[in-house]
């Protein structure tokens, strides 16, 4: 991964092989990484295209937000159990579950991610950002991340 960012920044062919290599149409995503913040989006952007191409192809997926999980970890457990046409009794559980690292002793830690700042892109940076999120239909930064199919408490 991060031999891809450092190559990723001189050439747009970078990424292209990179999201290849994972099995997704990296032509349709050839991008140079001029920020810190392109690769996240453009990670964004391959999920969400495979996401919603899977919803137009009749696949039964939907998303979630993560800021709706964090907000309202309970009921959106129980969303999300009842979409998977799960007990909704075990939200409780499922709630209980966040406590547990599952990365520990990884680079994705919750002790080592926690040490993080959060990005502060330049204007410059969120302009380019959102032009590339436009580029392939996705709600752009500052907007609500709500997709097709977005699983929410409110329904």
């Amino acid at each position: 991964m991060r031999l891809a960012m450092l190559l990723g920044y001189f050439c747009g062919h970078m990424t292209k092989t990179f999201i290849d290599s994972m099995g997704f149409p990296g032509s349709d995503f050839c991008v140079r990484l001029d920020s810190d913040l392109t690769l996240g989006v453009l990670m964004y952007a391959v999920t969400t295209s495979v996401y919603l191409d899977l919803r137009r192809r009749g696949f039964d997926v939907s998303a979630l937000r993560y800021e709706d999980l964090i907000a309202r970890p309970f009921d959106m457990c129980r969303v999300i159990l009842e979409f998977c046409h799960l007990p909704v009794s075990l939200a409780e559980k499922a709630v209980k579950a966040f406590d547990i690292d599952s990365q520990e002793n990884s680079l994705q830690a919750k002790s080592v991610m926690g040490n993080l700042n959060e990005p502060q892109p330049t204007p410059q940076t969120k302009l380019k950002l959102n032009e590339l999120l436009k580029q392939y239909g996705l709600p752009l930064i500052d907007e609500p991340g709500i997709v097709e199919g977005t699983l929410s408490y409110l329904s």
